[in-house]
């Protein structure tokens, strides 16, 4: 075994130092590839070199390389090694931490990032969390309880309200706990893509005009699209007025509020019912790492409380942020010790670290924000408000149509030299690109890249003649 370890480590170890020359992302077709990987079950033993080499050498090379300080896409996170380092510990040791009384101590640890992520949204004592594999559970989880609180047992008359911003994870949050599609509204949201709150008071009064019970808004606080943050002071202050849950899904955004810009930005997520944080962006660890918070932590353990005989004993009691079954909080029974690979990397680095690098995010940004409105033709029609940025090059005499294909090409262009990965998406029919800085390994120098191929591609895609019109 530690003739293993030493092989996986040397691996490791020399796949991070590579990090920064290695390309962003794979750019082509593995289908071929992939085929040739599929196998029957494995006989024979194989050797632990020759394995390495097919997962190093074979197979990473096919991907996007979601750890390269390159990577601006979707909403990077980096993945820190000392991450990766619980990981070991916490499988190894292998300790069943859904319970508390199984694990008492490491259950205490784990119970530690949640009053640290508590404290940093700035809820109060009452709020309770667990860890979740992703926003994708932690939004389902919220949607559970707040059904549970605001519908009980009859759901079928409840409307719950998104935009056509929200990450699809909260439609699909819908459909998973039982809620048909007309009941599911989409709020128009702004100019600045943020949900349009007098839109949403008119259709929550007309729901209750036509008999129906209003109860949840997913409010976002960081769209994956252009990182808008819904106005949530006024969502939670309407909230009240209708008795409504505000579900704030700041699976991006949220650790943010480590810093001033962040707190700033997502001023009244103090207020939320409930919040969706991924410490596998904000907090750079590995994917897999989520987490749900709620208001009134009793919410969360009422709507997952479930007895059967076979069970350890169980807290009868709210011990505040003391004592806490996971299982008892959240759809999970069998779990791993997720908290652990939050835990050691806080407790090695300390928050200021994490601080310092958040900032850092914010500034970057704003950097390649200003210098793309330098460039001819670019139009930086969202702004940050966060890490996240969306753009576009335009020319004169070009339709829609004409100006998404041209903006493709400029993305195209961008990843053919290897060096940043970035993303587009469609809004109202215009195809935009986005720049999204978050993972901790990117720093001036490769913004300064990625805004060398943009000022490159564009200026050859701006020298080309317009298309001529067919008769």
């Amino acid at each position: 075994m530690r003739g293993w370890l030493h092989l996986v480590t040397e691996r490791v170890l020399e796949h991070t130092r590579t990090l920064p020359t290695q390309p962003a992302g794979y750019f082509g077709d593995a289908s071929d590839e992939a085929a040739a990987l599929v196998e029957d079950v494995p006989q024979e033993a194989t050797g632990l070199d020759e394995l390495l080499d097919q997962l190093f050498s074979q197979c990473l090379k096919k991907a996007y390389n979601t750890a390269s300080p390159g990577y601006l896409a979707y909403i990077p996170g980096g993945g820190i090694v000392q991450s990766a380092m619980a990981d070991l510990i916490a499988g190894s040791i292998n300790r069943y931490t859904g319970v508390w009384t199984t694990a008492p101590l490491l259950v205490t640890l784990e119970m530690n990032v949640l009053r640290w992520f508590i404290e940093m949204m700035g809820l109060p004592q009452t709020a309770r969390g667990v860890l979740l594999s992703g926003g994708s559970i932690s939004n389902t989880t919220a949607l559970a309880t707040a059904r549970h609180e605001k519908l009980g047992d009859r759901s079928d008359n409840g409307v719950l309200y998104l935009t056509d911003q929200s990450h699809h994870s909260m439609g699909k949050a819908a459909a998973l706990t039982g809620f048909r599609r007309d009941q599911v509204r989409i709020v128009p949201s702004d100019n600045h893509r943020r949900m349009d709150v007098v839109a949403l008071r008119s259709v929550v009064e007309e729901d209750l005009r036509e008999g129906r019970r209003p109860f949840f808004v997913g409010a976002a606080a960081g769209t994956t699209n252009t990182g808008a943050v819904d106005p949530l002071t006024e969502l939670v202050s309407l909230g009240e007025e209708y008795d409504l849950w505000i579900h704030a899904d700041a699976a991006y955004g949220g650790f943010f509020m480590l810093t001033e810009t962040g707190r700033a930005a997502l001023r009244g997520i103090e207020r939320a019912d409930s919040i969706t944080l991924d410490p596998h962006k904000g907090l750079f660890v590995p994917y897999g790492t989520g987490a749900l918070l709620v208001r009134d932590g009793a919410a969360l353990r009422r709507a997952h409380t479930v007895h059967a005989d076979y069970m350890p004993a169980l807290q009868t009691e709210d011990t505040g942020l003391l004592h806490q079954d996971f299982c008892e909080h959240g759809p999970e029974l069998s779990r791993s010790f997720r908290g652990l690979r939050v835990w050691l990397p806080m407790k090695l680095h300390g928050v200021g670290a994490f601080r310092d690098c958040l900032q850092e995010k914010l500034d970057l940004a704003r950097y390649a924000s200003d210098e793309l409105a330098k460039m001819d033709g670019m139009n930086v029609c969202h702004p940050p408000v966060l890490s996240l940025l969306a753009f576009r090059l335009e020319k004169s005499g070009f339709d829609q149509a004409a100006t998404n294909q041209m903006n493709h090409r400029l993305l195209d262009g961008v990843l053919d030299r290897g060096r940043v990965w970035l993303t587009g998406t469609m809004i109202e029919g215009s195809f935009v690109l986005r720049i999204c800085v978050l993972s901790f390994r990117t720093h001036r120098d490769r913004i300064d890249e990625c805004l060398d191929a943009l000022r490159d591609v564009s200026r050859e895609l701006l020298s080309e003649p317009a298309p001529r019109e067919e008769t």
